[in-house]
Parts: structure tokens; sequence; C-alpha cells
């Protein structure tokens, strides 16, 4: 078999138009796999797109433990205006962020307003975030979910992901990245859902 001609392509793009071609329903290709391709791309174009949860969609139902081992669900808090932290000790603008949602919890608990924060450090490590949380004096709740169950149910891309959560357990609004006393979107939207 000759593997060089003038007929075989000599750049890159010219392969790859040269495979187009030959895939193509009206190229020389064979039959069966240019119907297999035409049912692969069918199937990926139809198939549902998996994205984060974002304003107007129902917050997923985590699960995971309190630094005391009790199993908590957000569904469990339905009635309370919800703010849902994903973080980690390791992370700094986590880090940053904690007095700020510390002061909010203070200011805004009497008015039914819970802050979850759901930490996604390894397992065993419950200490380390049991030490952060009394560093920064945190007194809202922390669960600890080290397998990231919580990072997989809301398709988090990156820490802190924060989630605020209505009374009826929708989300109204999302931040990849700190939450800060500057956000005007942010605290809109808290004041909409305290009411």
């Amino acid at each position: 078999m000759r593997y060089a001609s003038s007929r075989e392509p000599r750049t890159r793009s010219q392969a790859i138009s040269s495979l187009i071609r030959w895939f193509s329903p009206a190229g020389p290709g064979p039959r069966p796999f240019r119907a297999a391709l035409g049912i692969l791309w069918l199937s990926t174009a139809c198939a549902p797109v998996d994205r984060p949860p974002t304003a107007g969609d129902p917050v997923p139902d985590v699960r995971a433990a309190t630094l005391d081992g009790e199993a908590v669900a957000l569904s469990d808090l339905r009635g309370e205006v919800l703010l849902v932290n994903l973080w980690a000790t390791w992370c700094a603008p986590c880090r940053f962020e904690t007095p700020f949602l510390q002061s909010l919890y203070d200011e805004h608990r009497e008015r039914g307003f819970e802050i979850v924060g759901i930490s996604v450090d390894d397992a065993g490590f419950e200490d380390v975030v049991r030490e952060f949380a009394g560093e920064y004096g945190v007194t809202y709740t922390i669960l600890h979910d080290p397998e990231m169950r919580s990072m997989d149910a809301f398709r988090a891309v990156g820490l802190p992901a924060t989630y605020l959560v209505d009374r009826e357990g929708t989300i109204r609004f999302v931040r990849i990245g700190p939450v800060s006393e500057e956000d005007r979107t942010f605290f809109e939207a808290l004041e909409a859902a305290l009411g």
C-alpha cells in the first residue's frame, strides 16, 4: 500500500477536509458509518443540557452532616429564607467573605433568615473546619460534605458558590465568587425574599 501520493492531503486542514468529504452523506465513505455518525450526532444534539441551577430554579435537596454528625437536608429548612454557601477552609475568597456572611446572619436571622455553609473540605478535616468556624466566630449552620455531593448537585464550578433561596425553595440569586456588602443585586434579592 502506498502512503504518499499526489492525491493525499499535504496539510492538516486538507486532511480534515478530506475526511469530512469522505464521510459526508454524498461522499464515498461507507454508508453504515455515515448512518452511525448521523445517529450519534442526533442523539447528542437532542440530549438535555445539564446546566447549573439559576434564579427561578428549585434548590437541589442536598443532604450533609453537621460537624457533630447530625444529618441535615436543605428541604428541612423550607419556609426560611436560606443562603447556601459552598466553601472550603483552603479557599482564600471564602475566608474573605465569611465575616460578611456572619454579620449578614446576625442582622437578618430574626426575620427568618438562615445560612447553611457547606464545607467541601476532605474527610477527616472536621477539626480544621471547626477551628475555622471558631476563628471567624461563625454561628450559622455548618455542614461538612467531603464527597462534594453539594458541588455536584449545584453543578458549581468554583468556590465560594452562593445561592439565595426564598421561603418556597426557589433560587433567587446565584454568585460564583465572594458576596460582599457592595453587591446591590444580592441585597435587592435578599430584601425581596425576606419581604
